[in-house]
C-alpha cells in the first residue's frame, strides 16, 4: 500500500453534499495533522469556492494536470486550513470531458499524474462532477476507494445502484483494487420519517460499508461556502460540523483496518 491513500468522492447525482463532504472531511482530517490534498475534478469548481480560493489564484489547475503533465503537488494551491490544499479547478475544464474523448490513455490521466508527483500528502480526495463521464471515470481509475455521500431521499437508491455497477465495471476493466469506502447518509432530517426508510434500506443493502455517522440537514452547512469556509471553520459547534468531526473519526478507523 502506498503512503498516500487517494480516496474519489463520488455520486452522479447533483446535489448530495459531495463536495460539502469533500471539503468538510478533508478540513478535519487536517485538523488532527493529515495532510490533506483535494483535487477538484468538478468544472463548476464548488470545491475551490468552498474554500475560498479566488478565481485569480486558480490559474493552474485540474486541467493542467491532465493535459499538460503537471505534477499535482506543483498545481497545488494552499488553504487557509492548515495541513489542506487543493487543486483547483479552472474555466479550461469545462471543455475537457470532451477533449478527453480523442485523447491517448483517456482513463488513465488523473492516474498517471499521481504516479508522477511526488505527493507528499497523508489524503488525495477527489471531488467529482455530478456526472458518471470520462472525469469521473478518472478520478475513479485513479483512487484506490470510493465514498459515496447519498442524499436521504426517495431516489437515492435508484441512482446508487446505478454508480455501484460503474464501479464493478471500473474494477473489473480499469483498477482491480477499487473498493467501496463507505457510504455517507447526508442532509438527514429527523423530523421527516423518509430520511429514517432511506437510511434502513441503504443500511440493509450495504451493511457495514454506511458510516454510522450521517450528516443532519443543517442551515450552517448551507451558509459556509457562501463565506469561502468549511463548516468546521465557519461554526464548528453546529450539528453538520460535529457531525463532519465524527466521520473523520469514522474514516481513520476504517484506514487503519486496512493497514492493518
Amino acid at each position: 500500500m502506498t503512503a498516500v491513500r487517494v480516496i474519489a468522492v463520488a455520486n452522479q447525482k447533483g446535489g448530495v453534499g459531495k463536495t460539502t463532504t469533500a471539503i468538510n472531511l478533508a478540513t478535519a482530517l487536517a485538523s488532527v495533522g493529515k495532510r490533506v490534498l483535494i483535487v477538484d475534478m468538478d468544472p463548476q469548481g464548488n470545491a475551490s469556492t468552498g474554500l475560498g480560493i479566488p478565481r485569480s489564484n486558480r490559474r493552474t489547475g485540474t486541467y493542467d494536470v491532465l493535459f499538460d503533465g503537471r505534477a499535482l503537488e506543483s498545481a497545488a494551491v494552499p488553504s487557509d486550513v492548515p495541513n489542506l490544499s487543493i487543486v483547483t479547478s479552472t474555466v479550461d475544464l469545462s471543455g475537457a470531458e470532451i477533449e478527453l474523448v480523442a485523447a491517448p490513455n483517456r482513463e488513465f490521466r488523473l492516474r498517471e499524474a499521481v504516479q508522477r508527483s511526488a505527493l507528499e500528502y497523508d489524503y488525495v480526495l477527489i471531488d467529482c462532477p455530478p456526472a458518471l463521464g470520462l472525469l469521473t471515470l478518472n478520478a475513479l481509475v485513479a483512487a484506490h476507494a470510493v465514498m459515496v455521500p447519498l442524499q436521504c431521499e426517495f431516489y437515492a437508491l435508484e441512482g446508487l445502484s446505478h454508480l455501484v455497477r460503474t464501479i464493478e465495471r471500473v474494477k473489473r476493466t480499469f483498477n482491480q483494487d477499487l473498493d467501496i469506502h463507505g457510504v455517507v447518509l447526508t442532509m438527514f432530517d429527523k423530523r421527516n420519517n423518509l430520511s429514517d426508510m432511506v437510511a434502513a434500506d441503504v443500511r440493509g443493502f450495504f451493511g457495514e460499508k454506511v458510516f454510522e455517522t450521517v450528516i443532519p440537514r443543517n442551515v450552517k452547512v448551507s451558509e459556509a461556502p457562501s463565506h469561502g469556509k468549511p463548516v468546521l471553520i465557519y461554526d464548528m459547534r453546529c450539528p453538520g460540523a460535529q457531525a463532519y468531526i465524527n466521520l473523520a473519526g469514522e474514516v481513520l478507523r476504517r484506514e487503519k483496518r486496512l493497514v492493518a
